[in-house]
């Protein structure tokens, strides 16, 4: 019985991996205007990635007990953060009025007369961020002759 069930299953992987051989030979179709250029390419990095354009495994990282460490001693700073900010005595009970006071502090700072824009500057300004900021037209990706 066991015997019989290896033999399935085994059928059962052979099939289907079967299913991913014909998606890995694909050929470019000759009559494609960009074929050329695609066999180029593929001629061309063949052989690429090799193992030795991988980067070395790193012989310098930490022990486990060390990592261990790290983590222990994360999680206590934030539980010694978390108790002090339950310790605050949470005081503003207004928004309204501490929105107020503070946009009464920043009345009261002058302003340079440079940085004082008016709502048409501004609109101007980023206008002109935005014209800046289009796109580049779009790359040719006609076949080269």
């Amino acid at each position: 019985m066991r015997r019989a069930a290896s033999v399935v299953c085994l059928t059962g992987l052979i099939a289907a991996s079967g299913g991913c051989a014909r998606s890995l030979g694909l050929d470019t179709d000759p009559a494609s205007p960009i074929a050329p250029r695609v066999q180029a390419l593929v001629d061309a990095n063949r052989d690429y990635p090799r193992w030795r354009d991988f980067p070395a495994a790193p012989t310098d990282l930490p022990q486990v007990a060390e990592v261990g460490r790290s983590i222990d001693r994360l999680q206590a700073e934030g539980s010694t953060l978390a108790q002090e900010a339950a310790r605050i005595e949470w005081t503003m009970t207004d928004a309204e009025a501490e929105a107020a006071a503070v946009r009464a502090q920043v009345g009261a700072v002058p302003v340079s007369p440079d940085a004082a824009r008016t709502q048409a500057d501004i609109e101007a300004f980023a206008q002109e961020l935005r014209d800046r900021a289009k796109a580049p037209p779009p790359v040719d990706r006609r076949p080269i002759p």
